[in-house]
């Protein structure tokens, strides 16, 4: 059965556009218009432009496309959506918000000792892997799904929490946490670790754990939450076996293993990232030593 089914404004989210739009305008407005108002402020740079554009063209693919309405049709689609979320669209965000406006940001009094506790990098890592792992019990997921207020409460919540989790990492701001050499590689690996007994209760479950993807009742209320009622109430429809022909517990393993992967690719990239710019430290830590050996056996050396 066809997603069209659905209506335009289920598929493409036309209110999430616009509040993406707003976000972009206020973007460009603070960082180019109103920067001269701030001392030692420095300009935009291009690098973070394209940055933050990327960030929001991955936001609302994730959560304004249809990406985010076939979320609720397969678990598949919901672990993908989970780890754009969680796990690419927060460090791209950071490193396009120019420091100065971090700056502004974590000296609010309401903000500065929420952000600094929160942030420690061990808080950091236990707090966002326990908030994922609990949203995929089965219980909680299934009550978060059917419920609009919850739903978008844990979603914004764990996306600051994502936000922590990567701070420490990638963070150039002084004065703020920040990892290096083997604690960040510990960080990287500890990321990974903690992530995995929720993808492998979900890979090696013995049956689809989740009734919002297999209870037609419970799945119907948890479709209100991105289609609207005025339209689920004009269609016939019985569950997500209409839409997909994977049967519901290889759908649940294909998104733990997908899920698992993609965090991979992005540890992974980042660990190559860490040992490369580590190298090329220790190679100019040398080339230093040597050339301070050098001036010290030549202490006048010939013009």
């Amino acid at each position: 059965m066809p997603l069209s089914i659905f209506g335009f404004r289920a598929l493409w989210s036309p209110y999430f556009i616009l509040f993406i739009l707003l976000v972009i305008f206020l973007y460009f407005f603070i960082t180019v218009k109103q920067r001269h108002k701030f001392n030692d402020s420095e300009p935009l740079k291009v690098s973070q432009a394209i940055l933050f554009l990327l960030a929001m063209v991955l936001l609302y693919t994730t959560k304004g496309s249809p990406v985010d309405l076939l979320a609720h049709i397969m678990f598949t689609f919901h672990m993908v959506q989970m780890a754009f979320l969680y796990l690419i669209i927060p460090p791209i965000l950071i490193l396009s918000i120019p420091n100065w406006i971090w700056v502004k940001i974590i000296d609010l009094p309401i903000i500065k000792g929420i952000f600094k506790f929160f942030t420690k990098p061990l808080i950091a890592l236990i707090l966002f892997n326990g908030l994922f792992s609990v949203y995929h019990i089965p219980l909680v997921m299934d009550a978060v799904k059917m419920n609009i207020v919850i739903h978008a409460a844990y979603t914004i919540i764990l996306f600051i929490f994502a936000i922590f989790l990567w701070w420490p990492l990638i963070n150039k701001l002084p004065g703020q946490h920040q990892l290096h050499g083997l604690k960040k590689l510990g960080y990287i690996l500890g990321d990974g670790v903690l992530l995995t007994p929720a993808c492998g209760l979900i890979i090696f479950a013995p049956v689809a754990m989740y009734a919002t993807y297999t209870d037609g009742e419970m799945w119907m209320k948890a479709m209100a939450l991105c289609v609207p009622g005025s339209t689920l109430s004009g269609l016939s429809i019985s569950g997500p076996e209409l839409f997909t022909n994977m049967p519901a517990r290889e759908d649940q393993q294909l998104g733990g293993v997908l899920m698992k992967i993609i965090q991979e690719i992005v540890l992974g990239t980042i660990l190559i990232k860490v040992l490369f710019e580590w190298f090329k430290k220790e190679q100019e830590d040398a080339e230093k030593i040597d050339e301070a050996s050098l001036l010290q056996n030549n202490p006048h050396p010939v013009d």
